[in-house]
């Protein structure tokens, strides 16, 4: 297949990913436009869809710029490409009485984001590359995408929190001592901004099956005070026979835990051998 069919808008596929570039900062979508009118020209021209129209507009900008486009990359584009061609397709959907052209014009963008969308999947279909390895496996449920995966996760090859952090998910119905060293990893390790809060309750789903109710209950609450979840305290006292002595000691152990999530200090810290 070649590179200009990957794209099928009015700009190339050359232009677009392998292109130079001038003086763009490429960080505004409007000045990305106006320097370089390719990579908009298919896009939709009113403002429905900004958020999703502008992160589609940087994206092409990034792999207009580059060289040899990586995986990652590419990766993102196919991201930013389906959450525009969904915006776009309910937007198309509204009807202007009064400017026609508008309809017209969202409709004519949406045929065109879900026929770039197909282009650019087969374009990277058989990529090697673990973003796109990952990209399949989550978009089509491939099972050879998910093996490989697997495979290079336990060669040391995944670094990306949100990949490492689907395939935990996946061990926590094969493999729970991995899925558990996972996200252990994730959450010692990654960004404070990056840790979801949601891996404290897949942690406390494997001690539950471990029967640890302490560490099921601190995990759980600590979840509670990281995200706008709710928890039964009475469920939760249920789990330690009611001792409210024991709550109050994990309570505590739940705010220490969310300090040294937030502040990056959870890897050397005494509490994570209480999960290890």
């Amino acid at each position: 297949m070649s590179k200009s069919l990957v794209i099928i808008t009015s700009f190339s596929i050359f232009a677009a990913l392998f292109g130079l570039f001038g003086c763009d900062v490429g960080r505004n979508s409007g000045s990305i436009c106006k320097n370089n009118p390719e990579l908009c020209a298919d896009l939709h021209r009113d403002s429905w869809c900004l958020v999703e129209k502008g992160d589609l507009i940087r994206s092409r900008y990034q792999l207009k710029i580059t060289t040899e486009p990586t995986g990652k990359q590419l990766y993102d584009q196919l991201i930013k490409l389906e959450s525009y061609s969904k915006c776009i397709e309910l937007a198309a959907g509204v009807i202007h009485i009064q400017n026609t052209d508008r309809t017209l014009d969202r409709e004519r963008a949406y045929a065109v984001s879900t026929q770039n969308l197909i282009q650019l999947r087969e374009y990277t279909k058989d990529n090697p590359d673990n973003y796109l390895v990952y990209y399949r496996w989550t978009t089509f449920n491939d099972i050879p995408s998910r093996d490989t995966l697997i495979k290079a996760e336990k060669n040391g090859e995944i670094t990306e929190p949100f990949i490492l952090a689907q395939l935990a998910s996946h061990y926590i119905k094969t493999d729970m001592n991995r899925a558990k060293m996972l996200y252990l990893h994730l959450l010692s390790h990654v960004k404070p901004k990056t840790i979801d809060p949601d891996w404290l309750l897949a942690l406390a789903t494997i001690y539950r099956w471990e029967q640890n109710v302490d560490n099921e209950y601190l995990l759980t609450k600590a979840n509670t005070l990281m995200s706008d979840n709710i928890a039964s305290q009475e469920k939760l006292l249920a789990l330690i026979a009611n001792d409210s002595n024991r709550a109050q000691q994990l309570d505590l152990e739940a705010i220490e835990l969310v300090r040294l999530l937030k502040t990056a200090q959870f890897d050397t810290s005494e509490i994570k051998s209480k999960f290890e």
